[in-house]
């Protein structure tokens, strides 16, 4: 499968990253271990975590995602450097660790190596803005990982342009790393964040982009079209507020497109994130090898100018 360079990492990945919210979550151990090896199986080649995923599932207190993958990686006959590792840090883990400073990186990172079972990390993340610390600060304790050899590339989830500017330009100005990769929130629903100024500077920085929330909770997948499809649904308050006029004109057009196309609604939504000029991949998750097997298709089909058109006037 073709590979997409990562900003200007050295790391390319597959134009589809799994995300490993669901394990210890919705998928137990033994799925997520078959869920991965079927992803890898069929070309993919990057994982996304971080290390307070899935804290919010009942009994669980963070780091479950990582450790699964960790356990996943010490029984795979596949070499460690055909596996893309992303993970995160600087979300509340709880008794105050959390944050983008120098003091709780240096040890989140090596929480982190532990529960992944591996002694680097290929991409890390800083999950979130951190008002608290300075961008020299942050910045200057990931220069120590990389040359430590413990992260060979930084980026940065949830940041908005004008963020995203004053930390290129402190980079910059101080010779420390620069986050080459922005994680947004960003599917055919919600597009505002990161349409506009910030894709306009990721594009302009060659920073590589990976997208989250990419089926938009799985509501771009056309399994949800009241309130009734909600109910008993792990993910049903996050999907209401997509039960409107927009959201129903934009499955109307993902239904006409799939239709054409022999696919599902998913993977148009997939497909056409993939297609975005300045996006390197979008991130979806899969709890069933039925649901990976729909996800892996999206990197196979090709949209017209027309289908994007389409698409782009039924979402505006």
């Amino acid at each position: 499968m073709e590979k997409r360079q990562l900003g200007r990492t050295e790391i390319a990945i597959a134009p589809l990253v799994f995300g490993g919210n669901v394990f210890g979550w919705t998928a137990d151990e033994t799925t997520s271990f078959r869920l991965l090896d079927a992803f890898f199986d069929a070309g993919f080649n990057a994982i996304d975590t971080a290390d307070v995923y899935s804290a919010w599932a009942p009994g669980n207190k963070g780091g479950e995602s990582e450790m699964i993958i960790g356990k996943w990686l010490r029984q795979t006959k596949r070499p460690r450097d055909e596996v893309v590792i992303i993970t995160k840090v600087g979300s509340d883990m709880g008794e105050g660790r959390k944050g983008l400073s120098e003091k709780w990186i240096s040890k989140a990172v090596d929480d982190s190596l532990l529960r992944l079972n591996t002694d680097y990390i290929d991409l890390y993340l800083s999950h979130w803005p951190d008002a608290d610390t300075p961008y020299e600060e942050t910045l200057g304790a990931y220069q120590a990982l990389v040359k430590q050899g413990k992260v060979r590339a930084i980026g940065a989830s949830n940041l908005d342009a004008g963020q995203l500017r004053q930390s290129l330009d402190v980079a910059r100005e101080n010779g420390l790393p620069r986050y080459d990769v922005l994680q947004p929130e960003y599917n055919l629903y919600d597009r505002s964040s990161f349409d506009g100024a910030l894709r306009n500077l990721c594009i302009a920085e060659e920073i590589g982009v990976i997208t989250y929330y990419s089926l938009a909770s799985g509501f771009l997948s056309g399994k949800y079209r009241s309130h009734k499809d909600l109910e008993g649904k792990v993910r049903g308050k996050s999907v209401a507020k997509y039960l409107d006029g927009r959201g129903m004109r934009i499955l109307g057009a993902l239904d006409e497109i799939a239709a054409e196309k022999a696919a599902t609604q998913a993977e148009i939504a997939l497909a056409w994130i993939m297609a975005r000029r300045g996006v390197t991949a979008p991130i979806a998750s899969a709890t069933s090898l039925e649901q990976l097997q729909s996800l892996t298709k999206a990197a196979e089909i090709e949209l017209s100018e027309e289908d994007c058109r389409r698409l782009n006037e039924a979402s505006e």
